[in-house]
């Protein structure tokens, strides 16, 4: 990383009573760079957000916001904003008047925040709707909406917390689309807590992810994709299959833990020809078969080892019973330093 960084996580702890929100939580972000924080509810990713936004203080380490110390800071002394995942419009303002909020309590006069509000809802494609109100824009416009009055006042970090989770599937991927659009524009920092890992897959320049309080992988979304460091990442991240020691040993893999995609599964009759070299495979029966438009999810079965595979739809005909045979390249085996 180059530069001061946009935000700088020092070992900082959070607690709440005798929970550890944030325990001695280490991170770097860089200037311009879209970092997601990924991980389960509880895992303390909303509360690192919370800390650099200044509506938490931390109980010990140290945080900096290019290069300034953050401790002690109010939120309005920071160089930051957040868009929320309830977006907290004024109901009762126009749109324009949402967007040019900041602005006024800054004191800016009245024409020049009004050319400001114009200049950046065309930037998010909803310039002619300064004179409504919230209550008549769907669910993407005000997302828009919010995003333009965090803008406005030309923070260096946007805080995104959770901003697409009240959208429905179609809105919410096509605003992964915009969002990371609107980014590369204005080439600020964007720092995004989320629960979904295609969110943060699909927009992300690196991400961290959470469970527990820690961080317990930081890289690129291919990196944490696929190369997971421990069973959780594998499992929360792309829902992989974790091959344990026993199971290694019975396919004759050295000992250890290793993450296999679904996706780089293929199902085929146990009677089929053998694995080829640099190939090998698991002889079982079809449990489970979900249809899911492009693709079918193939849970196969043998004694205690289960796998799930991703398949395209337009295959042979599988059917819970079938004796089928797992197969997988070596190289879609990851091994895990940490099996937990």
């Amino acid at each position: 990383m180059n530069g001061t960084p946009a935000v700088r996580f020092e070992k900082v702890t959070r607690r709440f009573g005798d929970v550890r929100a944030v325990d001695a939580v280490s991170l770097a972000v860089g200037s311009g760079e879209f970092f997601s924080m990924l991980g389960p509810s509880g895992s303390g990713k909303t509360t690192c957000l919370r800390l650099i936004a200044g509506f938490e203080q931390p109980d010990s380490g140290h945080i900096e916001i290019f290069g300034e110390t953050a401790e002690g800071v109010p939120p309005y002394r920071r160089s930051v904003n957040t868009v929320f995942q309830d977006y907290a419009l004024f109901p009762h303002m126009s749109v324009g008047d949402n967007v040019a909020y900041g602005l006024m309590v800054r004191g800016m006069a009245k024409a020049d925040r009004r050319r400001r509000a114009h200049e950046m809802l065309e930037l998010v494609k909803l310039s002619g709707l300064e004179d409504r109100r919230p209550a008549a824009l769907s669910g993407g416009q005000r997302q828009r909406v919010a995003l333009a009055r965090a803008l406005v006042v030309h923070p260096k970090v946007l805080l995104l917390d959770e901003p697409l989770g009240a959208l429905d599937l179609k809105l919410r991927e096509q605003m992964q689309v915009e969002l990371k659009a609107l980014q590369r524009e204005v080439g600020i920092t964007f720092v995004y807590v989320t629960h979904d890992q295609g969110e943060a897959l699909s927009m992300s320049d690196r991400v961290a992810v959470f469970n527990q309080g820690r961080i317990v992988q930081v890289g690129t979304p291919s990196e944490v994709y696929e190369r997971p460091s421990s069973r959780f990442v594998a499992d929360f991240v792309g829902g992989a299959n974790v091959i344990d020691a026993a199971t290694a040993r019975q396919i004759g893999l050295r000992p250890g833990a290793y993450s296999l995609r679904p996706e780089k599964i293929d199902v085929v009759g146990a009677d089929a020809p053998p694995p080829a070299a640099g190939r090998r495979g698991i002889t079982g029966t079809v449990a489970m078969v979900l249809y899911q438009g492009a693709v079918r999810r193939v849970q196969v079965t043998a004694g205690e080892v289960a796998l799930n595979a991703t398949i395209p739809a337009g295959g042979p005909e599988l059917a819970p019973g079938m004796a089928v045979r797992a197969e997988f390249a070596d190289s879609a085996l990851h091994p895990m330093a940490d099996p937990w």
